[in-house]
């Protein structure tokens, strides 16, 4: 019964979750293929890919109550109401938040990658190391004295970077790490 008045719902939900799939395929080897010619870390391309396929589900959530027959202002309603928890969550987690986009921004647009040497210019905390890894929320970051500082996304793009020596560890040494 529920398939047979629902038949044309459910096949545009068919098929919207078909080109949603199509298109985060398309994405993710877009973003893999770029990624690799530019050298970034295979666990950075992971986690640009995750990110692509909760953005594509949560605008399948978006869309299918419209398929259904929900009228927009039922669901400005209920998003309203999540909003403003999900708000009020968030701004308790902004920093996380801010990283967590740093992170997507140095991921396309970081002039610096592992294995680079370079030397963060901050009046009170002043470092120079070789960069280990660049994860969602901080760079992992080795000193000489061979101290391991984790420095947050979001300051690696308020402050000044110099680089120092471009690729100061070898791809070994990196996978041994």
């Amino acid at each position: 019964m529920f398939f047979e008045n629902y038949k044309s719902e459910l096949i545009a939900t068919g098929i919207l979750l078909l080109v949603l799939l199509i298109i985060r395929f398309i994405l993710t080897t877009l973003i893999t293929k770029i990624s690799r010619k530019q050298g970034i870390n295979l666990a950075r391309i992971h986690l640009i890919n995750r990110y692509v396929s909760v953005t594509l589900f949560l605008i399948a959530l978006i869309i299918i109550p419209f398929i259904y027959g929900t009228k927009a202002s039922d669901l400005i309603v209920l998003f309203s109401s999540v909003f403003a928890v999900i708000g009020i969550g968030l701004f308790a987690i902004w920093s996380i938040l801010s990283n967590i986009t740093s992170g997507i921004i140095m991921f396309f647009s970081f002039p610096y990658k592992v294995g680079d040497k370079i030397q963060i210019h901050d009046k009170d905390f002043p470092l120079e190391g070789i960069i280990e890894d660049i994860r969602a929320f901080q760079l992992h970051l080795r000193l000489e004295n061979g101290d391991l500082v984790t420095y947050p996304n979001n300051l690696m793009l308020q402050k000044a970077v110099t680089l120092i020596e471009k690729d100061a560890i070898s791809d070994d040494d990196i996978a041994s790490i």
